[in-house]
This record gives C-alpha cells, structure tokens and sequence, in this order.
C-alpha cells in the first residue's frame, strides 16, 4: 500500500532500495507503528534515509505524501483532544477590530506581562487581556496584535515582538540541484583564482616555449593547481518569516558551496546577536559565539548575509529585544562590529523589493548596511557581487 510513497522518495532523489522499502513493511507487520504518524514518520526515516543531511528532503516529500499516508492508518483508536477543539487557529478579524489595537512599548509591554502572570489562574480563551488563545491580548497564541508577545508554537500573523517556545529549525540542503543556472553564474563573477600548492601541474605554454628555446629538446615544464582563491562568509537567517524563502535559500547555498573552495557557513535568526550556530538540529547546545568568529576569519573574508529583515524593530535597536531569548545588546551593535570587520558585505533579502517600504525592520538594517542591501534575485545578486568586487 506504500508504492506511491516508495516511488515519491524516488522522484525526490532520495536513492531509496527495494531492500530498504520491504525492511519498513517488515517493521509495519512488527507493529512498530500503530496508529501514530509521528512513529510512521520516525520509523520510515530510520529504514529509509541513509545519511542526516537528507533529512530536510525527506520531510518535504513526506508532507506532500502525508494525507494518503494518513488515509492508510485510518481513525481506529484515535482521539481528538479537546485542546484541539477549543482553540481557534488564524481567527480572522476586521479591520475595525485591528484598528483599535495599539502597540505598547518595549518597557509597558515586558511589565504588564508579568503582572498578567502573576495574577493568573486559569487557562483562557478570547478577550483582550489575559493570556491565553485566539484572542486580541498582547499576550497568547493564535490571535492578532500588532506587538504582542506570542507565547507557545503556530501563530498565524507573525507580529509578535517575542516569542517563548523552543523552536527547531532544519538545515539547508547543499545538495539541491539548482533552479537556474543564472544564481551560479552570478557567483562565478566573484571568484578570484590563484597558483596555490606544489608544481605538479602540466604547464603546456611554458612547456611549448621552453622547448623552442631549447633548440626542440623537450623541457617540461610543470606550475601549481589553480585554485579559487576568495573567502566567503555567508551567514544565513533561518526559521520563521524564511519558512517562505527556504526553496530560494537552498538554491543559493548550493551554488555557494560549488563555487568557493574557501566557504564558511552559519545561521542565525532574525538578527545576528551573540551567537551563531552550525547545525540547527543542535543551535540550543553548540552555538559558536559571535566574537570567535570575528576573531576566527580574518578581514580578507568577503561576508554576505541573506535574510529577509522582517522583524520587531526592538530586535535590532533594543537590549532584551530579541524574539527568542534575552539578548544583552542590541542586534544593530552586532550588525557594527560585522561590517567593522568585515568592510566588504552586502545583505540579501529574498522579499520582493516592493515590499521593502512598507517594513521598518528593513529599512533599520538597510541603514546599517549603509544601502548594500540588495534583492536576493539574479538582477540583485549581480549587483551584490560588483559591490563586493
């Protein structure tokens, strides 16, 4: 009943056997998972998948397949938690209704939701003051505010100015083919090539030359491997808003990792603060400090940072402003000490450029950047090159 998933993996190169495929029946007829997709989803990952770096491509095929695999398992045993049914998710409200919502400051907002947890017992539903789901609060989940702080996973209208849950990201996948060709060849214009290494390359003109001025005794003459001599750092901002750029990302982080031999990578959310991070499966536990990266790659290093700004303003101005953790300086201070370091950057943004204006955050970090700031598209891409060049 899984052949439409088998040939699914398939088509999204993921080199699945047909050993690996009758190993998951087996687990099946074992009873290994019942009636739960996320033991399904972990146990076909573990029969199936090879290497972790594919995870990220696994997932996608899976969510595509996943009503026909829900179909399978059927509703025998199954529960509707009642949690389900009394939240409201994406509550839509008029424009009258958001009108009258006004945004608190920085100080105000962090204040009044500690009293609110002080003086709260009980969970709550709707309403405009207590915590709770679905609700025009500044405080909650699933509802609208304009400044609010979003507290628990979902959260349709991305306006929160902070949010406590522990949220996983997943990697970019190096290995995506390319859309188009034009992102690499945009790249290509920034390569700079040197002779690197020991003399064990044919050097045919020297060797051509040597040998007519040696009265046609053949001299061979040998010279060093050409190498791709440019430094890139490319700092990547990942999760929330770039859920919706993930497939142009990938793209260029594939035609990065082809085209320079001298390629440093690292994530981070929203705003660079004190922290970046490798692996997103692992950011709670191995972040790198920002500070040793600076100390680490020298100014030669050319940095490009792709993100698409869409944030709180307080995340980039304010100390604490941070929408996950609390931040002991502010993100424009990073930001500094980036470009200080780094005098040859340029910020990417994969939002239309006709949306720019309409979001404060992107202006703040175009200001920084002092207007490097360029459309993560081929036009866009060419100019960031000749601005670093």
């Amino acid at each position: 009943m899984l052949v439409d998933f088998f040939y699914s993996l398939r088509e999204g190169e993921l080199k699945v056997s047909v050993t690996e495929y009758l190993a998951l029946l087996g687990a099946l007829r074992a009873g290994l998972a019942r009636y739960s997709m996320d033991e399904f989803y972990f146990l076909a990952r573990t029969c199936l998948v090879k290497d972790e770096s594919l995870y990220d491509r696994f997932d996608r095929i899976f969510g595509a397949y996943y009503q026909g695999i829900e179909a399978a398992f059927g509703t025998a045993g199954a529960e509707i938690p009642e949690e389900w049914l009394r939240q409201q998710f994406d509550r839509l409200f008029s424009d009258e209704e958001k009108a009258r919502l006004e945004a608190m400051d920085w100080d105000e907002l962090m204040e009044t939701l500690k009293k609110r947890l002080e003086e709260q017992k009980e969970r709550h539903e709707g309403g405009n003051k207590w915590i709770g789901t679905g609700g025009t609060s500044p405080f909650g989940q699933g509802g609208y505010n304009p400044a609010g702080v979003r507290i628990g996973p979902g959260g349709g209208q991305r306006s929160a100015v902070k949010v406590w849950d522990k949220r996983e990201y997943r990697n970019l996948d190096d290995s995506l083919e390319l859309g188009t060709r034009n992102l690499k060849v945009a790249l290509r214009r920034l390569r700079r090539f040197a002779r690197e290494g020991a003399a064990d390359e044919l050097d045919l003109p020297g060797t051509i030359d040597s040998t007519a001025r040696n009265a046609g005794w053949l001299d061979l003459r040998m010279r060093p491997e050409r190498h791709n001599a440019v430094k890139v750092l490319l700092l990547l901002d990942v999760g929330g808003s770039m859920d919706d750029h993930v497939r142009v990302c990938e793209e260029l982080f594939s035609a990065a990792r082809g085209e320079f031999k001298h390629l440093e990578y690292f994530y981070f959310h929203n705003c660079v603060y004190e922290g970046l991070w490798k692996d997103n499966r692992r950011r709670h536990s191995e972040k790198t400090p920002t500070l040793d990266v600076l100390h680490k790659y020298p100014a030669d290093y050319k940095l490009i940072l792709v993100g698409d700004a869409t944030m709180s303003p307080y995340e980039i101005t304010y100390a604490g402003g941070s929408v996950e953790h609390f931040n002991e300086e502010p993100g424009a201070t990073w930001l500094q000490r980036l470009l200080e370091t780094y005098p040859r950057a340029i910020w990417l943004n994969p939002e239309p450029e006709n949306r720019w204006r309409h979001t404060p955050s992107i202006a703040l970090i175009d200001e920084i950047m002092e207007q490097r700031m360029f459309p993560l598209t081929v036009a866009g891409l060419e100019a960031g090159i000749r601005k670093l060049t």
